[in-house]
């Protein structure tokens, strides 16, 4: 073997070398820092826990299909460009949810994606919104989810195509599209708006719908809220800025009308997975469904995004 042909393979063995370990550094969910901050001391308020339980739509999505909405056995089975996602179970069972979590395994896992055996979520679970959410909210939400029936039995693995199928590739994405910071008051705003802000981009995780996605399957910001295909299965989910294409002909109370009974100002009543959406803003106290309302009207007007 020639001489050149040897050193450009013993080069090129080197690249590879440095460039998996390169990966494997860069991709390593230890290197994340989202999610350890010590959850404050005392004991966890269990009636705002159920409050962002229900703004987070959690048993939409966890609740056994076909069961009780707080029987969170998870299952259900979530149709993507990716590949299918199935939905875990996050009931207090010890072995099969979540119940032999501790509170900070939790938060690092809604605020991080990162599992207690430290492995990294896909972003189908939408910790890129949950990152808002403060650790002390966290600890509530977790010490009221601990209040509900264990449901034994886990869902299926991910049915994920190569090389999404690379669960230690989401370390790249989160490199890219995880920030970490937490929701911080605007203080030039008022209570309500603030108030309305923190549970549209944070619990209730609203742009993670009605928002287009890059061939990453990140958010588009620029088109943030303006709508997009339904991220887990057919159909299109409609644009709620103040757009003439989206929401921009409502008034407030049309707004906190929809959140409260799924009418629209013409009628029309909402369908596919808002309708779970709905009964679950709904359980909110008023004055959280006015500041909602009062937020996504506030937002910027962007056309809605092509079918």
């Amino acid at each position: 073997m020639q001489r050149w042909l040897v050193r450009a393979l013993v080069l090129l063995l080197v690249a590879a070398v440095i460039g998996g370990g390169a990966f494997w550094w860069l991709t390593s969910p230890d290197r994340i820092t989202i999610g350890r901050e010590p959850v404050p001391a005392g004991e966890a308020d269990i009636a705002n826990g159920r409050l962002l339980f229900d703004a987070g739509d959690c048993a939409a999505c966890h609740a056994t299909p076909g069961g009780d909405r707080l029987h969170l056995g998870g299952g259900l089975a979530m149709h993507t460009q990716f590949g299918t996602f199935h939905v875990p179970n996050i009931s207090p069972h010890e072995t099969d949810g979540i119940g032999g979590w501790s509170v900070q395994d939790f938060v690092r896992a809604m605020r991080a994606g990162v599992s207690p055996d430290g492995r990294h979520y896909y972003p189908s679970f939408p910790y890129t919104s949950f990152q808002r959410i403060g650790p002390k909210d966290l600890a509530d939400m977790f010490a009221y989810v601990r209040t509900l029936t264990p449901v034994p039995g886990r869902a299926p693995a991910h049915d994920l195509a190569f090389p999404f199928s690379m669960r230690r590739g989401v370390g790249l994405w989160k490199l890219a599209f995880l920030d970490g910071r937490e929701f911080e008051p605007d203080p030039s705003k008022s209570a309500e708006w603030n108030r309305g802000k923190f549970l549209v981009e944070g619990p209730a995780h609203c742009a993670e719908c009605h928002s287009p996605r890059n061939f990453a399957g990140a958010i588009i910001a620029e088109r943030r809220f303006s709508g997009g295909p339904n991220p887990d299965g057919a159909g299109f989910v409609p644009n709620i800025t103040p757009h003439e294409t989206g929401i921009g002909g409502w008034s407030k109370s049309d707004v906190v009308e929809l959140l409260t009974t799924g009418f629209t100002p013409e009628f029309d009543s909402v369908g596919a997975s808002m309708r779970a959406v709905v009964e679950n803003t709904a359980r909110l106290p008023p004055e959280d469904r006015e500041a909602m309302a009062e937020y996504l009207l506030s937002l910027p007007p962007v056309a809605s995004s092509p079918r």
